[in-house]
């Protein structure tokens, strides 16, 4: 898909200005003809470069610097002159630079946004104090661009750094990068966007170049009525909108999700890309073990709204999978810091309350005070860790779990690495090489015995971009369970059974391809369940005809001012 012609031809330009508008933007690309046509001629070096000349170049660069937040501010800066040559740079390098682009890099960017701070990276910041430019800011920010995809937060709840204010943009505009790399989702038809209800955060607050709202963070309804206006601005103005929500706090993000759901095209990735991924993986190690997951136990170390999330999309597939729910919940036990989650506990959350327990249920339930305690009285043949304690699956819980399971499935999600639950390397070696690992973060593969273990990182990155091409592509008003199992059945799928030490998930290095795959599952089941708007008679070209390609284009005959 690529909407610039039309957007385009309806502005007049600058020879400067075509040179600084990333969407424009050959540099020295531009041929001879077009130099002349544009009035580009003698304002850039006479030599005319091919993209892959451009791109060597621009790669050279980025290795001369010396630190990855280097790299980082490097390719920003490239993104913001020329996307084309941004985005081919990017796909072609998708595995290495993810750490640079996105996390764990992104994290030093936006705990140093606002003393970094050069240009707004077309995104739109949108004050609680200042509602009433709620719609024309959004109206300014596309620039006559058919937004189809927003990536908004109140960065709040940033993974691993918490609230940052304003400076959380860059999450925005970071993940938005990937559905582009990734997936093909054309950059004209993206917005990144912030929402700022101030800060608790009190560094940002006494620093004089914190460039968001010096306030402490407001809550409740004056919050939820900020959000739903800007919802409803978003809506009027981007009819076939995909929204994602991205790190909101925990106390608001469900409440968002639930109310707009079953309204609009919406998704949150804290919530549901991570679910769905575990449950991609999950499906992994299950093709690899030959096992049904209806006759899975599964615990979840760390009940915060990552761990209450993947629980939950664990729990939707066993009712998905025929089981009813009372029978469901009998496979699902959560831990917290405080231990076994159970019923009678007057602080658990709305999304922890489903999966508490009866303290009836065992006999020395006041003793189920720790991780190894519960993984004894409960025998879990699934272990999903996103508590953010470091080392926390030990090896004498791992052990204990792998005595009473043949394939332990077990998951150390939490990141960066300093907060790993456990080392892929030691989980193959507790387990005697039977467990079935994915980790939150790039892992070495582990050789044992003679076998090399490769070890799936569960990104969200593996999910979300094809899960928002297939949404888009197959114009679904509404983003359904059904929708989110066919991505990770998708994924779940790829793994090679027969072959030993195989991984649960397959590997960031394919990116582009798999994202391809999970697109045209969802897209599929999507058309299934009759959500499509427009009528789609093959999901597959739609799929095809919605990618956006990193190449240069005639940019036809743009009004520009010559003398």
């Amino acid at each position: 898909m690529n909407q610039l012609n039309q957007w385009r031809q309806n502005m007049r330009y600058t020879p400067e200005q075509i040179l600084n508008d990333p969407f424009l933007n050959k540099g020295t690309a531009f041929t001879k003809e077009e130099r002349q046509r544009y009035g580009l001629a003698g304002i850039l070096p006479p030599a005319v470069q091919t993209l892959d000349q451009q791109v060597a170049q621009a790669y050279a660069q980025m290795q001369s610097k010396s630190s990855a937040l280097e790299q980082r501010i490097f390719l920003m800066d490239l993104f913001n002159h020329n996307h084309v040559l941004f985005y081919k740079l990017f796909s072609e390098h998708i595995a290495e630079f993810m750490p640079i682009v996105y996390d764990p890099t992104i994290a030093d960017t936006i705990e140093n946004y606002s003393a970094l701070y050069i240009e707004p990276q077309n995104a739109v910041y949108l004050s609680i104090d200042e509602q009433g430019d709620i719609e024309s800011a959004l109206k300014h920010g596309a620039n006559g661009r058919d937004i189809r995809l927003i990536v908004v937060t109140d960065a709040e709840g940033i993974l691993g750094i918490g609230d940052w204010g304003t400076q959380g943009v860059e999450i925005s505009v970071g993940k938005l990068m990937v559905y582009t790399a990734a997936a093909g989702i054309d950059p004209a038809s993206v917005l990144p966007v912030v929402l700022d209800a101030g800060t608790n955060n009190e560094a940002l607050l006494n620093d004089d170049l914190y460039l968001g709202n010096r306030k402490q963070r407001v809550y409740g309804d004056d919050y939820y009525a900020f959000v739903d206006k800007f919802v409803g601005a978003a809506r009027k103005l981007f009819p076939k909108l995909y929204l994602h929500f991205e790190d909101f706090g925990r106390r608001n993000a469900d409440n968002i999700l639930n109310k707009y759901q079953n309204e609009i095209t919406t998704f949150n990735d804290d919530i549901q890309g991570t679910g769905i991924i575990t449950l991609a993986g999950i499906m992994g190690a299950l093709n690899i073990s030959k096992q049904k997951m209806t006759d899975q136990v599964y615990m979840s170390f760390g009940a915060g709204t990552a761990g209450a999330g993947i629980t939950k999309r664990i729990y939707d597939e066993f009712l998905q999978q025929g089981m009813s729910a009372d029978e469901a919940k009998k496979h699902f036990y959560m831990v917290d810091k405080q231990g076994l989650l159970f019923d009678d506990m007057p602080d658990l959350t709305p999304q922890q309350k489903p999966f508490a327990r009866k303290r009836s249920e065992f006999a020395n339930a006041d003793k189920l005070t720790t991780l190894t305690a519960a993984i004894k009285a409960v025998h879990p043949s699934i272990l999903v860790g996103t508590s953010t304690v470091p080392g926390s699956f030990t090896e004498e819980a791992v052990k204990e779990m792998a005595a009473h399971t043949a394939r332990p499935i077990i998951f150390p999600l939490s990141n960066p690495t300093k907060l790993a639950e456990a080392k892929a390397a030691d989980l193959i070696e507790w387990t005697d090489g039977r467990a079935l690992v994915a980790t939150g973060i790039p892992a070495a593969p582990v050789e044992y015995k003679g076998v090399r273990y490769e070890i799936g990182q569960a990104n969200n990155a593996l999910v979300y971009p094809g899960l928002g091409l297939g949404t888009i592509a197959s114009t679904a008003k509404l983003l359904t369970d059904g929708m989110i199992s066919a991505a990770a059945h998708s994924l779940g799928g790829i793994v090679d059974p027969e072959q030993p030490g195989a991984a649960v998930l397959p590997p960031v290095t394919k990116l582009d391809v798999f994202s391809q795959t999970v697109a045209e599952a969802v897209a599929a089941e999507a058309v299934a369940e009759k959500l499509n708007v427009d009528e789609i008679k093959d999901v597959k070209q739609a799929v095809t005809d919605m990618k956006w390609q990193p190449e240069y284009r005639d940019l036809g005959d743009l009004d520009v001012e010559l003398d």
